[in-house]
């Protein structure tokens, strides 16, 4: 069993990566009805936060179906970042997260998310002022350092825990790899099998099939997987993961009509959400993997993606599931 402070979770838990316009509450439930064990919340700015901005309060919305569910902050800045522990904490997530991995330069700049790679000290005074703000449970999300010459994630990761940090997701890429290249595991294997480690180590980067994450589980040893990239429009991966686990064998994938139908919950959930025009905007970048390997599916991908009321997607998403469904894929 793996353990987040007092949260008991599964052997080996997967759990969803907060992405930026992606992990959404709608997306969120989806994955968690999947198998998702934890779910994050898109990284939320604490200057955001503290000026009371919309957008950075809107993604404080958590519900009691994602639990355990963390709420994720970013920033560089003492004062700011301990006044969003205060405001986050009303909201009573499960686990407050903190981003010093975010590799996007407007972040970066700012010395915040993978920017404070460049500044350990100040990295671990900021975990330890936090970790004292609030009896929640404190993670943090990074990188194994800002380019290759600066890798020490073994010795950050140490003095991390040493401050009252509860796990630690670990992205297998330098900042400056941004997300190019292969993820490297065998530094985050090197932080886990560290004798001085006791809490549990994640790995995250490149976990795109389920074989990938029984290499993770058994062959680098790691208490557990992040799952980012592969889960979008694909919220059935944690279950196809779970399923590998458990029977070796590859599930059955989704039908074409359940594609159609989680696309359209997805949809729903998100205009009921945030409006019609933020929730059919922000669920485009879904649909290439909802629908991934229908033959010549490209024309209405690109209405699914240009259309901009919902009444003319789900028209779309109608249209998919009688063409398709009448022909063998």
């Amino acid at each position: 069993m793996v353990k987040i402070g007092d949260i008991e979770l599964s052997d080996f838990p997967l759990l969803l990566a907060p992405m930026e316009d992606v992990s959404d509450p709608p997306f969120r439930a989806l994955c968690k009805e999947q198998g998702a064990d934890v779910v994050y919340t898109e990284f939320i700015s604490s200057e955001g936060l503290i000026r009371d901005a919309a957008k950075s309060v809107m993604k404080l919305d958590i519900y009691e179906a994602e639990r355990p569910v963390g709420i994720q902050i970013f920033g560089a800045n003492l004062d700011s970042m301990l006044q969003s522990v205060d405001i986050v904490e009303k909201t009573n997530p499960d686990i407050i997260d903190i981003n010093f991995g975010c590799p996007v330069k407007k972040v970066v700049s700012k010395g915040a998310g993978a920017g404070i790679l460049k500044d350990i000290p100040l990295m671990v005074s900021l975990t330890a002022e936090m970790v004292k703000r609030t009896n929640l449970p404190v993670t943090v999300k990074t990188r194994l350092g800002w380019d290759h010459d600066s890798i020490q994630i073994v010795e950050v990761a140490e003095r991390l825990q040493d401050v009252g940090a509860k796990a630690i997701s670990i992205h297998g890429r330098t900042r400056a790899q941004m997300y190019k290249g292969e993820a490297d595991w065998t530094h985050i294997a090197a932080v886990k099998n560290n004798s001085r480690m006791h809490i549990p180590i994640f790995g995250n980067g490149d976990v795109n099939s389920p074989e990938r994450a029984v290499e993770m589980r058994d062959q680098y040893g790691l208490d557990g997987a992040m799952i980012g990239r592969a889960s979008i429009g694909n919220p059935w991966f944690f279950s196809e993961v779970k399923h590998f686990f458990k029977h070796g064998t590859h599930a059955a994938p989704p039908t074409l009509a359940e594609r159609a139908t989680m696309a359209r919950r997805h949809l729903q959930m998100a205009i009921d959400w945030k409006g019609e025009k933020l929730g059919v905007f922000e669920t485009r970048r879904h649909y290439t993997n909802y629908f991934k390997g229908i033959p010549d599916f490209k024309p209405y991908r690109q209405r699914l993606v240009t259309e901009d009321l919902s009444a003319d997607v789900f028209a779309v998403l109608d249209e998919i599931e009688e063409f398709f469904g009448a022909i063998a894929l």
